[in-house]
């Protein structure tokens, strides 16, 4: 009878703890770094350079590139993908001062203090959500050729992604144009911008018409606008889309009376991996391993 007691107020007692143990999490996943490369990151803002352990890069840069609600195998692939760019940064600015910015001019790189602000109470369940993916995917790259792959990456296809050379200068052997039929959940798959006649012309630097005579000279093959003649003067669509803050280079411009509205499918340059595509293919029930190879054709997963 007494064993019985005894038996029982263990189970009372260890059975919260238990409960407890599993179900809240209270504590930040901690990395244990005894060997490691580190990262010099410029911060554009503060202009100082900080030195970061390469895995803990990786979450400030998975956090400031893609949604913390997104789910985990897109948070890994874009782990992998910002574990490699970052890599080939390394290798190229050896020399120099610092090896990445903190902004888009390389990826977006959030800190642990400007991440606990923004995210407040949210930020042990955050944090943690990124350092599994990170954990999860801990050494891992894109090779191709043996060779560290340069993974872009990018927000939204228009349902295709686009060769490297026809955005960017060098045909790239991995960064092939694929299907990315997924990136429909996107919100911003499709935008519709207005613009007044006068405000067209002025954001373009263009003498004011009221006839307007719009000529597509180049396209790239899936479709974006490589130039563009308006009104017999030939811009770039790269010139047309910052000057009218489209999201990317495929639009269509179509005058409705003393007005200009802009079709725009998709955010980014088109290059790589397409993030909400990402998305999608995890929703769909595809692994990291799957979208990355998809997205980077040919390439392998390697550790360091």
């Amino acid at each position: 009878m007494i064993k019985k007691i005894l038996l029982f107020s263990c189970l009372i007692i260890i059975i919260p703890f238990i409960i407890v143990t599993i179900f809240i999490r209270d504590n930040e996943i901690t990395f244990n770094f005894s060997k490691n490369s580190v990262v010099r990151v410029y911060s554009e803002e503060t202009d100082s350079i900080s030195i970061v352990p390469i895995e803990e890069y990786v979450v400030g840069v998975v956090a400031g590139e893609m949604p913390i609600d997104f789910e985990i195998e897109a948070l890994k692939a874009q782990a992998v993908a910002a574990r490699s760019y970052v890599m080939i940064q390394m290798q190229r600015n050896i020399k120099k001062e610092y090896d990445v910015v903190d902004t888009v001019k390389n990826q977006v790189y959030l800190d642990k203090e400007y991440l606990m602000t923004v995210w407040k109470e949210l930020y042990i369940d955050n944090i943690n959500k990124i350092k599994t993916a990170v954990l999860e995917t801990k050494g891992e790259y894109a090779s191709y050729n043996d060779k560290v792959a340069e993974t872009l990456f990018f927000s939204t296809s228009p349902g295709i992604t686009e060769n490297s050379e026809d955005v960017f200068t060098n045909k790239i052997a991995y960064l092939r144009s694929v299907e990315s039929t997924w990136d429909e959940i996107s919100p911003v798959y499709t935008t519709n911008t207005a613009y007044t006649l006068e405000e067209f012309y002025k954001l373009l630097n263009l003498d004011y018409s009221k006839e307007l005579k719009i000529e597509i000279t180049s396209k790239t093959s899936t479709g974006r606008i490589k130039k563009i003649k308006i009104n017999n003067k030939e811009l770039t669509g790269s010139y047309v889309c910052s000057k009218l803050g489209l999201r990317s280079t495929f639009f269509e411009i179509i005058k409705e009376d003393n007005k200009i509205v802009i079709k725009n499918k998709g955010y980014g340059h088109g290059v790589g991996m397409s993030q909400y595509g990402a998305q999608g293919m995890a929703k769909a029930g595809y692994n990291y391993e799957d979208i990355l190879k998809h997205y980077y054709t040919g390439i392998e997963i390697k550790k360091f």
